[in-house]
């Protein structure tokens, strides 16, 4: 980050950069991704409780249709959100998942055990709360929206924090947030696919098998596996099983072996910069020497060649994610009309939503992370304090985009599906609130403490 600094400060004499400097610097920042969220739930919040209230609905409702001819498919905006760029997010999340199951926080599991069993019970206790307080309603389908951590919002929060809260906390959340949403996949797979087409999945498999045979033979063209990927997407919408299924699917076939080892990439590119070297004399020739021209196209190549695949796609796809997929989500799904008494909040649903984020989360966190560590099954993290885990689980019932994903899903009625978003909305600024007032006040605690 350092090094981009220093390049946007030396390039800063050309008028464009003045420009687009501020702009880069704030992408640049960690919690970016969750400001922009922050800023897209609250312009929604704001309109869909304004005098303009129907014109957010009819522009959210309006059908947009999609193919030529007779194969075409008709959606709504909000829909080919959630069913379109929500596949993106979560191919976003599969590459996520697959890389910390190789060589991160979830390679092994002594490494990962005490996030990976905190998370079961910050997913369990959720569930079984909500389904306490709906059971037996017409709500009581809901019982999967509480269950999933924000990532973007919870380590957004964490990075505004900076130096109040430890580098392990961090990786604790992160690695548990990746769990929970790993959870969440299964759920919406498994209880939220009301009927399936045998036919259609078969032919998503088929995709799928397709995609790994391209991995087996050395493809390493994202534009190979784009195709593929729309494919199975296409397949899946039509299988019944939620097409944001495919994209986790279709992550865990993306290569990560490179064509060039590090060090037979250094051996390659070394002679190509001292040819490069040896020819420069001035910025202009660049435009007229067809030798410069024929290094930087070899030098391109083995960088493309010495760079997992699969982290290619994961950089490509981070801005994109952050700064236009999930603020979209939010803006189209974040709208809803708050009634001037606040009842809503107190209705069994909304109700069910908030104590199984606020209450729930940290309370199954926290159980299940001194059971199991008690039990010597799992470790806590180095340089962390029970204080500093309860203060991150709480943040961690920030549910918000998967929760509200999730009600999308599990509400066909728009009286319960806002019901379920007034209570995740609630939730998650309260949590978001408390894990913050006790991460700082736990900090300070241990420098009173340590003087």
């Amino acid at each position: 980050m350092q090094e981009n600094r220093t390049l946007l400060q030396t390039s800063s004499v050309r008028p464009i950069s003045q420009i687009v400097t501020p702009f880069l610097l704030f992408a640049e920042l960690e919690a970016s991704g969750a400001i922009l969220l922050l800023v897209s739930t609250a312009i929604a919040l704001v309109w869909a409780n304004s005098p303009w209230e129907n014109l957010y609905h009819r522009i959210w409702d309006m059908p947009i249709v999609i193919g030529l001819g007779p194969y075409t498919m008709s959606e709504s905006l909000a829909h080919w959100i959630s069913d379109g760029l929500m596949a993106i997010f979560f191919f976003f999340v599969g590459l996520e998942i697959k890389r910390e199951v190789l060589v991160g926080e979830l390679s092994s599991f002594r490494q990962a055990a005490f996030p990976i069993l905190a998370a079961l019970g910050g997913a369990f206790v959720p569930a079984l709360l909500y389904t306490l307080i709906n059971h037996g309603t017409e709500a009581q389908r809901g019982w999967g929206v509480p269950m999933a951590t924000d990532i973007a919002f919870t380590l957004g929060i964490l990075a505004l924090l900076g130096s109040r809260v430890p580098s392990t906390m961090k990786v604790f959340v992160a690695t548990l947030a990746i769990v929970d949403d790993i959870l969440a996949v299964f759920v919406i797979a498994v209880f939220y696919t009301s009927s399936i087409s045998i036919r259609s999945l078969v032919v998503a498999l088929v995709g799928v098998g397709v995609s790994y045979a391209a991995n087996r033979l050395g493809v390493r063209s994202w534009f190979v596996y784009a195709t593929i990927g729309v494919f199975i997407w296409i397949a899946m919408l039509r299988s019944g099983v939620h097409a944001t299924i495919a994209g986790i699917i279709l992550a865990f076939t993306i290569p990560v072996e490179t064509f060039l080892s590090p060090s037979e990439f250094l051996k390659r590119t070394r002679p190509l910069l001292d040819r490069f070297q040896g020819t420069t004399q001035s910025d202009m020739e660049l435009l007229t020497s067809e030798e410069q021209q024929s290094i930087i196209r070899e030098l391109e190549c083995r960088c493309a060649a010495v760079q997992p695949p699969l982290h290619r796609m994961e950089e490509a796809l981070h801005p994109w994610v952050g700064f236009v997929i999930m603020p979209l989500f939010a803006l189209a799904n974040a709208g809803v009309h708050i009634e001037g008494d606040l009842s809503a909040i107190a209705r069994p649903i909304s109700l069910g939503v908030f104590l199984g984020l606020f209450i729930g989360k940290p309370l199954g966190i926290m159980a299940f992370a001194l059971v199991f560590s008690k039990a010597g099954i799992a470790a806590m993290p180095n340089d962390a304090s029970w204080g500093q885990i309860f203060g991150a689980s709480w943040l961690c019932g920030i549910g918000f985009t998967m929760s509200l994903f999730v009600a999308t899903l599990a509400f066909e009625t728009e009286e319960l599906l806002d019901l379920a978003k007034i209570g995740t909305i609630a939730a998650s600024i309260a949590a978001g609130l408390a894990g913050s007032m006790v991460l700082v006040w736990t900090r300070r605690a241990a420098r009173r403490s340590a003087t």
